[in-house]
């Protein structure tokens, strides 16, 4: 199972930097703030690969799996229960990821149909929204140019998932190695534009999501187009 062979490959991580931060630090105990961290870790990637949530593991049995294979104990478990636990876990989490994927799919075509009535929008045959925030007078990217932009990305609910402007810093990558809808919007633009995207989940990400972008999310964002080459 790809859950449980995850598992084992973060408990070997994790007993490696234990080791290299004892040689570090000259040590016998971990520091809090590094022992928060690598738990953290581990919770990160099981919340952004497999789906999963706090209430979906028992936390004191996890704790003893994660300090028996830190100390070179034995699994207290045979592979059998294991296989049996994690596919169990499997069906729950794709169950919910299905339900929320349904539910804001529905979400996204309701925003759409309304949303293509509002003041400025304008909708392309793709499914795929704007609107124009600033009209500039430069030349327009081709499939094959690199654009230099800044944007904010925003889920449905209003909540930034993503901005180069909060970073300080433009972000460059290729008009076709960015998701279908930003590509189509911005063979659209032309240097100075800045526009406004509400780009539908099949146009996104769709069904299988992101980190920190559920599945069938309608993603909105400010897109302002500084250079191209």
């Amino acid at each position: 199972m790809r859950l449980i062979a995850t598992l084992t490959l973060l408990n070997l991580l994790a007993c490696g930097a234990l080791a290299q931060e004892a040689t570090k630090k000259k040590e016998s105990k971990v520091s809090d703030a590094a022992a928060y961290n690598f738990g953290y870790n581990v919770g990160m990637q099981f919340a952004t690969q497999f789906g999963l949530q706090a209430g979906d593991i028992n936390k004191d049995d996890f704790l003893a799996g994660f300090i028996a294979a830190l100390s070179g104990k034995d699994p207290a478990v045979t592979p059998q229960e294991v296989e049996t636990a994690a596919m169990k876990l499997q069906q729950k989490v794709e169950a919910r990821t299905k339900a929320i994927a349904e539910k804001n799919l529905a979400e996204a075509d309701a925003f759409l149909e309304k949303n293509k009535a509002a003041d400025g929008v304008q909708t392309l045959p793709s499914g795929l929204q704007y609107r124009v925030l600033k009209s500039g007078d430069g030349a327009s990217p081709t499939k094959d140019s690199t654009v230099t932009v800044h944007y904010e990305g925003k889920l449905l609910d209003g909540s930034v998932f993503d901005s180069s402007i909060a970073r300080e810093e433009p972000a460059q990558f290729p008009v076709t190695g960015v998701i279908p809808g930003w590509t189509e919007a911005l063979l659209r633009m032309k240097v100075g534009d800045r526009y406004q995207l509400f780009i539908p989940p099949g146009l996104a990400y769709g069904a299988g999501g992101r980190p920190r972008i559920p599945p069938n999310s309608l993603l909105t964002f400010e897109v302002e187009l500084l250079s191209i080459k």
